[in-house]
């Protein structure tokens, strides 16, 4: 096939593939994705950083020879592979690539060594080259230095910064689940990257917060934040104004977050929906915003993507069989997966419930909620139809939880 690659510093180029059809990743809800990679030409070797998923060397290998043919190349060869992160989406093509590039050296962390091992057989005797933070390769004018990265997202996860041009090949960091034509964040609108970049966060990046705010004040005590001209992940749009993203992570590993509630619902005969309405009446009574979801139609990824940058959530679904109803499950996995504790805010919740005689679900809810990191506010129950008072009673709750995140 024929593909173009595309120039982003002198010697560089994002050689990439898009995948515009994939619709799922990590379990959540996505409109396609790219997995970028790089080629760096120095006056001595070239170096391809990361790798592709399943099914897209093709456009890999059309964009390096697109690349080389631009760099007035006529010999396509590959010295030096550096391996950022070893899962697949990033790996299922390099041992088609060493075979293609034999000469290659591959470069990775200690870890990524280890499970690279462990996923592909194949390089169970590959001699791979073990680097650690600090560690530097020349490559004749371009000097790239390495900096493990550990739970940005996964143990193996380093980072590989070019420094004369101040390019940070940052793997998964820094990322969104895109694919659109343009390859820069100036090129497409500001709001929609700020939800993708949050929404990718959330779902693969909340975990390892400590991480995020660890290795930001280490890049910052080192004067490489300063030195950072440019983001590469390997998802999503390069960052040429690396400052952007960088904010948004100092925010959301932080804790930082809006005057903002999440609704999170479902009902069975409209009792909770009731409940959950009137409640967000009354947290909107006091100015605060409102993102609703109803579980029925809307999907855990979307739902954590807004809990994110919340202070509080308002969680309520009926009671079924003494237990929360359980496609409320989703959400509550979610929650303990990502565990929004670890950026050092708590989050408060007020639960809610509707019930036919024994109740059990609110108690459930708050038990697993407290795993998951939150603190309970407040909680309401009702009997089979919510009554005036009751309704007023939510409004109120919603009411006073909002006032509370202003406090």
């Amino acid at each position: 096939m024929k593909a173009d690659s595309k120039k982003i510093a002198d010697g560089v180029y994002w050689v990439g593939a898009l995948d515009w059809d994939t619709r799922s990743f990590h379990g959540y809800q996505i409109t396609g994705t790219t997995y970028n990679c790089y080629l760096v030409f120095g006056e001595d070797k070239v170096a391809l950083i990361d790798n592709v998923f399943t099914g897209m060397s093709d456009q890999l290998y059309a964009r390096i020879e697109d690349a080389f043919k631009k760099e007035g190349k006529d010999e396509v060869k590959i010295d030096v592979m550096i391996q950022n992160h070893s899962e697949a989406d990033h790996t299922k093509c390099l041992g088609q690539t060493l075979e293609k590039f034999p000469e290659a050296k591959l470069y990775a962390s200690p870890n990524c060594n280890k499970f690279l091992k462990l996923q592909y057989f194949e390089l169970e005797d590959k001699e791979i080259n073990i680097v650690k933070t600090g560690d530097e390769l020349d490559l004749g004018g371009k000097t790239l230095t390495f900096f493990q990265a550990p739970m940005l997202h996964w143990p193996d996860s380093m980072f590989t910064m070019l420094l004369e041009d101040g390019i940070l090949f940052s793997n998964d960091a820094f990322g969104q689940h895109v694919c659109l034509s343009e390859r820069f964040d100036d090129e497409v609108d500001a709001g929609f990257l700020e939800y993708s970049a949050q929404k990718y966060y959330a779902n693969l990046v909340t975990l390892g917060s400590p991480a995020v705010r660890r290795k930001l004040g280490e890049f910052a005590d080192l004067g490489l934040l300063e030195k950072t001209k440019m983001i590469a992940p390997c998802h999503g749009q390069i960052w040429k104004n690396p400052e952007t993203i960088i904010g948004y992570y100092q925010d959301w590993a932080s804790g930082n977050c809006k005057e903002k509630i999440t609704v999170i619902y479902d009902t069975m005969h409209h009792s909770t929906q009731k409940m959950a309405h009137a409640i967000a009446e009354g947290i909107m009574s006091e100015d605060v915003e409102v993102a609703m979801y109803f579980t029925q139609e809307d999907t855990g990824d979307d739902v954590i993507t807004d809990v994110l940058d919340s202070k509080a959530i308002a969680l309520g679904v009926p009671t079924m069989m003494n237990n929360p109803f359980p496609r409320i499950g989703n959400v509550m996995y979610w929650f303990n997966c990502v565990n929004f504790k670890q950026t050092s805010s708590i989050k408060k919740a007020l639960v809610f419930s509707s019930k036919g005689w024994g109740g059990g679900a609110v108690k459930k809810l708050e038990s697993d909620l407290e795993g998951a990191g939150f603190e309970i506010f407040d909680d309401l129950e009702t009997v089979f139809t919510p009554t005036e008072d009751v309704l007023e009673q939510c409004y109120q709750a919603g009411k006073e939880l909002a006032k509370a995140i202003k406090e």
